[in-house]
């Protein structure tokens, strides 16, 4: 595999990208944003190998210089939620099924005294506040392609400090032993799993089901927008 074409280094970068745009998006806002969350889930075939697979995919930049590539399929999709300190929201989602091409909707709103109360409850247990940087995902031995990947980015407000940590999970396809070297060759017929929050899941599933009851609630009252909170899961 090619030293700068890990796809867990796409998503690093996304997470760079997101977090400066929250500082944008709140530095215009007369409330400090208190909770910022976004949850991205894309189907792929995005080669492991260093190499290119083509197919009819689209060839998408990797890498900081772009001089890497890759191929991946889509569709893409992306919920995000931007809370502010006083209850108000804004509730985002970033559907993409072609490169370059994302549909947005949006729409805001007031979480409620209770509410409000729940998620600051939430965000202030002990051990949520553990969770900070998790280590990257590394492709297991043998990658071939990058199949499924699901993101969650938290950020939340504290007094002393901004804490920040991505939750991957990733699935690939893994070449079989004495196979040649490449994306199309034979693989082992079992998919690798991976997951760098595997520890967390549990402390994070209030957040989660949350996040969920607020996507459910604000499905009907989307309206086509321009992207400002959602970021692209792929670069």
């Amino acid at each position: 595999m090619a030293a700068n074409c890990s796809p867990y280094g796409m998503l690093k970068l996304v997470a760079v990208g997101s977090l400066l745009l929250q500082v944008q998006v709140s530095a215009g806002q007369e409330k400090a944003i208190l909770l910022r969350l976004q949850r991205s889930t894309m189907a792929a075939e995005i080669d492991a190998t260093g190499g290119i697979r083509g197919n009819g995919g689209n060839i998408n930049s990797l890498g900081v210089t772009g001089g890497e590539t890759a191929t991946a399929t889509y569709p893409s999709s992306t919920s995000c939620v931007a809370v502010y300190d006083d209850g108000r929201y804004v509730f985002e989602k970033r559907e993409e099924k072609k490169v370059g091409n994302p549909k947005v909707k949006s729409t805001d709103g007031t979480l409620s005294g209770d509410d409000l109360q729940q998620l600051k409850s939430i965000l202030s247990s002990d051990e949520i506040k553990k969770i900070t940087a998790l280590k990257p995902v590394e492709p297991p031995p043998r990658a071939q392609l990058l199949r499924e990947a699901e993101t969650i980015e938290v950020q939340i407000t504290r007094e002393d400090a901004m804490q920040h940590f991505l939750a991957v999970k990733e699935r690939y396809k893994t070449q079989a032993l004495g196979a040649s070297e490449g994306a199309g060759a034979p693989s082992t017929g079992l998919d690798t799993y991976l997951d760098n929050a595997s520890a967390y899941r549990k402390t994070m599933n209030p957040l989660v089901k949350w996040f969920e009851g607020i996507e459910k609630k604000n499905k009907s009252s989307l309206k086509e927008s321009k992207p400002q909170y959602c970021v692209a899961m792929t670069m």
